[in-house]
């Protein structure tokens, strides 16, 4: 009988299909923090609530996905890979929705005031830091091509180069994020404490945007090297 499970269906095409979905909900669900910010530093709240919203729905809608391809994905199913390595492959690509939903919850439950100096570096670490998750996107399509050829040869080369770039982006949102921070530092004594630890915390999530989108091409390198 011909399953109608959505999941079923895309396993029965390519077991990478599921993952490459997946990923593309997680695009979306980034694609929204940037909006997010802008609106923090317009100090428009209906904005923030709207994009936190749509970050929500999204994180959930990759949460599903998530979900349904565990619980559909055979243990015996037969790949060129190993099951392990598309778990956690999946596992990297969930932790970045989970974090632009953190960065989201944080930035509504508790007023992040920008100071005005922190303003335009935020908002590029930001980018920046979406760049990397685009990049991270961008590799997981080349999935398909990577299996017909087999792991190897001018496919290999081409997904190799593109971790490459996607390491040498996460170089740069460290280096920005470093200097955000130092750029906090010199707001200490014009700001709350409270409001500088959160603002740290901020800092940080933002920056593991980045950190996950890395590890997603980490993971598709150790496949090639398998």
């Amino acid at each position: 009988m011909r399953t109608t499970n959505p999941i079923a269906s895309l396993l029965g095409r390519s077991p990478f299909k599921p993952l490459q979905a997946h990923m593309r909900i997680v695009g979306e669900c980034v694609a929204e923090v940037p909006a997010l910010f802008q609106a923090l530093v317009a100090g428009d709240q209906e904005a923030l609530n709207r994009q936190k919203e749509l970050i929500f729905a999204k994180e959930q809608e990759a949460d599903e996905l998530e979900n349904e391809l565990r619980a559909h994905l055979p243990k015996s199913l037969f790949m060129p890979v190993d099951r392990r390595d598309l778990l956690e492959l999946l596992d990297m690509q969930d932790y970045i929705a989970d974090t632009a939903q953190d960065i989201a919850g944080l930035m509504v439950e508790r007023d992040m005031s920008v100071p005005k100096v922190m303003e335009e570096p935020l908002l590029a670490l930001v980018q920046r830091c979406v760049d990397t998750c685009d990049q991270a996107a961008t590799i997981i399509e080349e999935l398909d091509e990577l299996i017909e050829s087999g792991f190897r040869g001018r496919e290999a080369s081409k997904v190799d180069e593109m971790v490459a770039r996607l390491s040498e982006i996460e170089d740069e949102t460290d280096e920005m994020g470093m200097n955000l921070a130092r750029t906090l530092f010199s707001q200490e004594d014009e700001m709350k404490p409270v409001s500088v630890i959160f603002w740290y915390q901020m800092i940080q999530w933002i920056g593991d945007l980045a950190d996950y989108a890395e590890k997603v091409g980490d993971r598709m390198r150790l496949l090639i090297a398998r």
